[in-house]
C-alpha cells in the first residue's frame, strides 16, 4: 500500500507539473502584440532593450529543497551586480507565468518589495531566500530577466522555478547551465547530513530535514575483529585513493550491506560512518522514507562525494518471488544503485535484520553491493567489552561486570545497556548508592523464565549463539 500510494501521489504531481507547463506554452505562443504591457513589462523591456512581449520564455524547475541554493547560485554567477525587484498583485501573481506578468489587461503588475521565505540551511539554522522576485542582470554582456519563484504545492507548483527572458534563447540556456553548476558548487546541502520525510502537502515530494552529524567514536563500537575497519575503508576510506583508482580504470561507486539480528550494532556502525564522513554529503532514508530514493540519489549525484544510507532495506527490497510480483520500491532502489557512472564518488550503505529476504538482484550484481558484513550476536569476549563499555560510568567492579557478561549468552549490546540502566534504577528506588549486588540481582531477574519476553525485547536470545563472524565477499558466501 505504501508503494501504491507513493506512486499515485508522484503521478499526480507529475501530471500537475506537465499541465502547468502546457498552459505556460500556450500563453507563450499566443500573440501579444494587441495587448498593453504592464508597468513590470515596461521595466523588463527597458532592461532587455527590446519589447519583452516578442521574446520566448525558457523555464527550468528545481526541487523545493534547493531554494537556498538558487540564491547562492545567482550570487555566484554575478547576480549581485544586477537588480532584484518584487512584483505587485498580491496572490494573483502566483497563479500566472512571466508572460502574463508582462502583458495583462486585468492586473497592472508593477514593481514592489521582494517576497522572501525562511528556509532551513543547516541543523537549527535558517535563512531568508527569494520566494518571488525578478532579477535583472547580464550574462556575458547580454541583458537577461529572470523570474525566481519558490515552490507552492497548494497552488499547483510542486517545485521552485526560474523563468528566463533574453534576446537570444542561447543566452537563457547559458544562464541556466551556469546557475545549475553554481548551485551544486555552492550548495548549502554540501557536506551536510540530511533526511527526507513525507508531509501533508508534499504532493509526492519529500520534505528535507537537516540532521546534526553524530559523534560516535570507534571505541564505542564492539564488532568482530577487523569488521569495522573493513566497513569504514570501503564506505569512506576508498575516496582517499580516488585519483589512483580512476586512473587505473576502477570504479568509485560502491555498496556495503550490514546484516544481522536486531540490536547488534548495525545502526551504531552507520552512525560511526556518518560521524567520520566529514565533508561528505550524507542522505539517510529509514522506513517509509525509502520511497524518496530517487530524490536522494539525484541529490547524491549533484553533491559528490556523497553517501546514501538505506536502513532496514528488507522492508521494501524483499524477494519479488516471495511476495508474488514486482515491488515498485524495490525497482526504485535497483534503479538508484544502477543510475551512476562507475567513477561517481557515491557510497551506498544498506542495513537489514533479515538478509534471507533480500532480492538476489540487489546484492549479486557487481556495482550494487560490493561488500557484505555480518554484525552477529557478540561472543563472550565481545560481551565482556560491551558490558564494560556500558558500565564504565557506574561504580561496579570489573569482576561483577565480567560475571554478568559471561552469564548473558546470546545477548546483544542493547541488553547490556538495559541491564546497567535497571541496576541504577533499582538502587535509586531504594534511595541508596548502586553496587555490585544490584547488577547481579538484575541479571538474575532478566535470566529468570518469567522475564523471557522482556529479555527478548531488550536484546536477549533464549537460544545462545556465540559463533564468531566477520565480513565476507558476496561472491564467496552469499546463499
Amino acid at each position: 500500500m505504501i508503494e501504491e500510494s507513493s506512486r499515485d501521489t508522484a503521478s499526480d504531481a507529475e501530471f500537475a507539473d506537465l499541465f502547468r507547463r502546457f498552459l505556460t506554452g500556450v500563453v507563450n505562443r499566443a500573440p501579444a502584440s494587441g495587448s498593453v504591457r504592464t508597468p513590470l513589462g515596461d521595466r523588463i523591456s527597458e532592461h532587455l532593450g527590446v519589447d519583452a512581449r516578442t521574446l520566448a520564455m525558457v523555464e527550468e524547475s528545481f526541487a523545493s529543497h534547493r531554494m537556498a541554493d538558487l540564491d547562492a547560485g545567482f550570487a555566484a554567477i554575478g547576480a549581485g551586480e544586477g537588480v532584484l525587484i518584487g512584483v505587485s498583485g498580491g496572490q494573483q501573481k502566483r497563479f500566472v507565468g512571466l508572460p502574463d506578468l508582462l502583458v495583462n489587461d486585468a492586473t497592472a503588475f508593477a514593481e514592489a518589495p521582494v517576497d522572501y521565505v525562511s528556509v532551513d540551511v543547516g541543523p537549527g539554522e535558517q535563512r531568508n531566500v527569494v520566494a518571488f522576485g525578478v532579477r535583472l542582470l547580464s550574462i556575458d554582456g547580454a541583458p537577461v530577466a529572470v523570474l525566481q519563484r519558490s515552490a507552492d504545492p497548494q497552488h499547483g507548483r510542486v517545485q521552485a522555478s526560474v523563468e528566463v527572458l533574453a534576446s537570444e534563447q542561447s543566452t537563457s540556456s547559458t544562464l541556466i547551465d551556469r546557475l545549475r553548476s553554481a548551485m551544486n558548487e555552492h550548495s548549502v546541502l554540501r557536506g551536510q547530513v540530511i533526511s527526507f520525510s513525507a508531509s501533508t502537502f508534499d504532493y509526492g515530494n519529500g520534505t528535507l530535514t537537516f540532521l546534526a552529524r553524530p559523534v560516535v567514536p570507534a571505541e564505542s563500537i564492539v564488532l568482530p575483529p577487523g569488521a569495522l575497519d573493513r566497513v569504514r575503508a570501503h564506505a569512506i576510506g576508498i575516496r582517499e585513493h580516488a585519483l589512483r583508482i580512476r586512473e587505473g580504470g576502477g570504479h568509485l561507486k560502491r555498496g556495503v550491506l550490514l546484516y544481522g539480528p536486531p540490536g547488534t550494532g548495525k545502526t551504531l556502525t552507520v552512525s560511526h560512518l556518518i560521524s567520520e564522513a566529514t565533508g561528505i554529503t550524507t542522505i539517510v532514508l529509514t522506513g517509509q522514507a525509502i520511497r524518496f530514493i530517487s530524490e536522494a540519489t539525484q541529490l547524491a549525484r549533484a553533491m559528490q562525494p556523497s553517501m546514501v544510507v538505506l536502513e532496514d532495506v528488507d522492508l521494501i527490497a524483499g524477494d519479488r518471488e516471495m511476495y508474488g510480483g514486482p515491488q515498485p520500491l524495490l525497482f526504485a532502489v535497483l534503479d538508484a544503485l544502477d543510475g551512476f557512472e562507475g567513477d561517481a564518488d557515491v557510497a551506498f550503505v544498506l542495513t537489514t535484520n533479515r538478509v534471507e529476504l533480500l532480492e538476489r538482484a540487489l546484492v549479486e550484481r557487481p556495482g550494487r553491493v560490493d561488500l557484505a558484513v555480518e554484525i552477529p550476536r557478540p561472543d563472550r569476549d565481545a560481551r565482556r567489552r560491551l558490558f564494560a563499555l556500558y558500565a564504565e560510568r557506574a561504580p561496579f567492579s570489573a569482576s561483577a561486570v565480567q560475571t554478568v557478561a559471561d552469564q548473558a549468552e546470546g545477548v546483544t549490546g542493547s541488553f547490556a545497556k538495559e541491564l546497567v540502566r535497571r541496576a541504577l534504577l533499582r538502587a535509586a528506588i531504594a534511595d541508596r548508592a548502586v553496587d555490585d549486588a544490584d547488577l547481579l540481582a538484575v541479571s538474575e531477574e532478566l535470566e529468570h523464565d518469567r522475564e523471557s519476553l522482556t529479555r527478548r525485547l531488550v536484546g536477549g536470545d533464549p537460544q545462545p549463539d556465540d559463533s564468531a563472524a566477520g565480513d565476507v565477499g558476496l561472491s564467496a558466501s552469499w546463499p
